[in-house]
């Protein structure tokens, strides 16, 4: 479900080659009843600035500041005025075109935020002027100031909890909340192992699994700031934060007389480091793989499969949400938990450097560095 960005018009509801839903742009006023984002005029209000590109490729080469029309707000609709919206890296993967699901050209990057409603359509019921809003799914185009959508396309969030928390809240905490309730049955004093523990889904395992008193034995690749990035994350609740060489050094098996064995490993690199992470998961245990850094394949050795009977499978949050599109009670149910634990001081965003919408080259430069630490968030 992809938002125009240079039309207040819509061809209609397309397909893409991946089976999800887009929309498409046109360069007429669109027939009536034919896009689920269906505006109440084919013509535009306003204008707003939005982060466009025309084709896939480099996105500091590729993405511009540019001006876009705001259609005016359809009965089922809300206006909102986008506050923060995060760069991730399946923003970045979207853009370069190398993701699952890719939009129809032109598009608005960003798939993450936070915005406030402006205004409501005349049949919406469960918003108001001044609630605080997250997308419901991937593709609605965050990196704007201002977007009409449809009041199904967004779900409600306290205004009371921390900006950065409310516009990295959609993507990596409930990534981390599903792999931590939906794989294992974990209990206070279990263990779970995750390599990437210094990303935004490491971050938000990390707390979370200390809020449920589940030790977590968080890996990260070795660098010259290793010791401010292991106290960082110990400071958020990590158990044990090991160099990623240490996996493979008797030392580890010292860490393992004090520390349960894993029931649960999570692997967002793939390569050598899931394999390792398969070697330390105790038997019948299971890994989780949501991404795959290194690019490099998960090799999985015969004995792990035959010998300890582990569990190999895959997480994407973008389909869990959308395999429960229809059951708002266990969306919101997450949702709801997780704020609470903001709310409570157990769960923080990750850290993040807030860059202005118009410096958004200096954030998409540094979003790309390696060994990135914090999180780039445009604020609008």
């Amino acid at each position: 479900m992809w938002f125009p960005v240079l039309s207040a018009c819509l061809r209609g509801r397309a397909v893409s080659k991946s089976g999800f839903v887009v929309a498409s742009l046109c360069p007429k006023h669109r027939e009536a009843n034919v896009s689920h984002f269906s505006h109440s005029a084919g013509r535009c209000s306003q204008t707003c600035q939005a982060l466009i590109y025309r084709k896939h490729g480099d996105p500091s080469r590729v993405v511009e500041l540019e001006d876009a029309p705001v259609p005016q707000t359809g009965a089922k609709e809300v206006l909102v005025k986008l506050l923060a919206s995060p760069i991730n890296p399946s923003d970045v993967n979207m853009i370069q075109g190398t993701y699952a699901i890719l939009p129809d050209l032109p598009a608005v990057g960003g798939n993450e935020g936070v915005a406030q409603v402006i205004e409501v359509g005349s049949q919406v019921k469960s918003l108001k002027a001044g609630d605080w809003v997250i997308p419901r799914d991937a593709g609605l185009g965050t990196w704007r100031t201002e977007a009409v959508l449809a009041e199904d396309d967004v779900f409600s969030v306290p205004n009371s909890i921390p900006l950065l928390s409310a516009a990295t809240l959609g993507v990596n905490p409930c990534t981390a909340f599903r792999m931590l309730s939906d794989f294992e049955d974990l209990r206070p004093g279990d263990s779970v192992i995750q390599n990437a523990a210094n990303s935004g889904v490491g971050q938000a395992v990390i707390q979370i699994a200390a809020a449920r008193g589940i030790n977590t034995i968080n890996i990260i690749r070795d660098r010259p700031d290793f010791t401010q990035l292991s106290d960082r994350l110990k400071a958020i609740g990590a158990s044990h934060v090991i160099r990623e060489e240490s996996l493979r050094r008797p030392e580890i098996k010292e860490l393992f007389k004090t520390c349960s064995k894993p029931k649960l490993a999570l692997n967002g690199v793939g390569g050598k480091s899931a394999t390792e992470l398969l070697r330390h998961l105790q038997v019948g245990g299971s890994m989780v793989t949501y991404g795959g850094m290194s690019k490099q394949p998960v090799t999985v050795p015969v004995s792990a499969l035959i010998f300890k009977d582990v569990k190999v499978c895959g997480f994407w949050v973008t389909q869990w949400k959308r395999d429960h599109s229809h059951d708002e009670r266990v969306f919101r149910g997450m949702l709801d938990e997780l704020c609470s634990l903001i709310q409570q001081g157990k769960l923080t965003a990750p850290a993040c450097e807030e860059v202005r919408l118009r410096d958004y080259k200096k954030a998409l430069d540094a979003a790309l560095q390696p060994f990135t630490s914090s999180k780039q968030v445009l604020i609008m």
